[in-house]
């Protein structure tokens, strides 16, 4: 299993730890001129779900792959949470500001994979 793959599923199992929902994965590797080749996007039930979400990723993958990401930001407000692994991002939202930005139709381009809820 390669790094890569290896850091998009403990990010998953982070999320899932948590109970987080509705978590897509979005293939960037094909398009050309952006910032990552991943983007996981997942959400919570309230401002501190998401908070809960964002903290059992960094937690998880740091125990499990010994990876920090390189930034994150959001926690002000829990609206909507960003992680920067580099090669991958993971947005942690509340689920009407998850519509709101509509991520998955901005990259509808890209390969889209939605995980089931483990409940």
């Amino acid at each position: 299993m390669t790094e890569q793959k290896q850091l998009l599923n403990r990010i998953i199992e982070g999320i899932q730890e948590r109970k987080g929902k509705k978590i897509t994965l979005v293939d960037l590797s094909g398009i050309e001129n952006v910032a990552t080749q991943n983007f996981i996007i997942c959400q919570g039930t309230s401002t501190m779900h998401v908070s809960s979400i964002a903290d059992s990723i960094r937690e998880y993958v740091r125990k499990t792959t010994g990876d920090k990401p390189f930034n994150y930001d959001g926690y002000e407000s829990s609206q909507w949470i960003v992680i920067d692994y580099g090669t991958i991002y993971v947005h942690v939202f509340l689920p009407e500001y998850r519509e709101r930005y509509n991520l998955e139709q901005l990259w509808s381009d890209a390969p889209i994979t939605e995980v089931p809820d483990l409940d």
